[in-house]
């Protein structure tokens, strides 16, 4: 039995609406697909005057047809202010995200990178990590961090944290569906050679998969993977 196929509850953290997409939305198909019960966290939203009413509204919407096609289960939002996660004390992030998280309960936490550009990433990345403490038997079993194109690659590398796989997921036969997904954000896409491209998310697919020996693939590091007993 794979690991992947050990995911009953699964949340993904988001710092902002479409991260999880780029990150993992090949692997959030294949595993609402199997049978798992799939939540995304988005943590920030856009305010003004930075940005209007309309435009999060349309983010927003763009990103519950993406969860939809996805087969997301539920997608919870905490409307913290985008780009300025900073701005807020620690022990209320944590405690926003920590009971979202509670409440989902995942045995299995996707979460991004805690070397990303983004600060909103980086702040994310931590928070998650103090909610998913293995303090009790609650803990997330697996704790894995994605990589998201425009942020992971951005920052510098070995000067930084560099983001070195060490595990991935085949998703052949979710490719077209996690682009498809990633194509509703019509207010996030862009054209060729912008890396928030279709071509280049289909491209990075097939490189991390061609790593593996897969058609198409997503990649992550490891965070934390505890086999419990019986």
């Amino acid at each position: 039995m794979s690991d992947l196929s050990l995911a009953r509850r699964v949340a993904v953290v988001a710092p902002h609406p479409d991260d999880e997409v780029l990150g993992c939305g090949g692997t959030m198909a294949r595993l609402a697909a199997q049978g798992a019960e799939v939540h995304v966290v988005i943590v920030t939203r856009g305010q003004e005057p930075a940005f209007s009413r309309e435009y999060m509204d349309q983010v927003m919407a763009e990103a519950d047809r993406a969860h939809a096609l996805l087969g997301v289960a539920r997608t919870h939002r905490l409307d913290l202010p985008a780009a300025a996660l900073d701005t807020l004390p620690a022990s209320e992030v944590n405690a926003r995200i920590g009971a979202c998280l509670s409440e989902i309960a995942p045995d299995t936490l996707f979460v991004p990178f805690i070397g990303d550009i983004h600060l909103d990433h980086q702040i994310v990345f931590t928070s998650s990590m103090v909610w998913a403490r293995p303090r009790s038997a609650a803990a997330p079993a697996r704790v894995l961090a994605y990589e998201t194109l425009s942020e992971t690659n951005w920052y510098a590398a070995g000067t930084t944290p560099a983001f070195m796989p060490d595990t991935y997921v085949d998703i052949g036969d979710y490719l077209e569906t996690k682009l498809d997904s990633f194509a509703m954000f019509e207010s996030q896409m862009k054209a060729a050679p912008d890396e928030r491209s279709l071509e280049t998310i289909r491209a990075l697919a097939v490189m991390r998969g061609s790593t593996v020996y897969c058609p198409a693939a997503e990649a992550f590091m490891a965070i934390r993977q505890i086999w419990r007993g019986n």
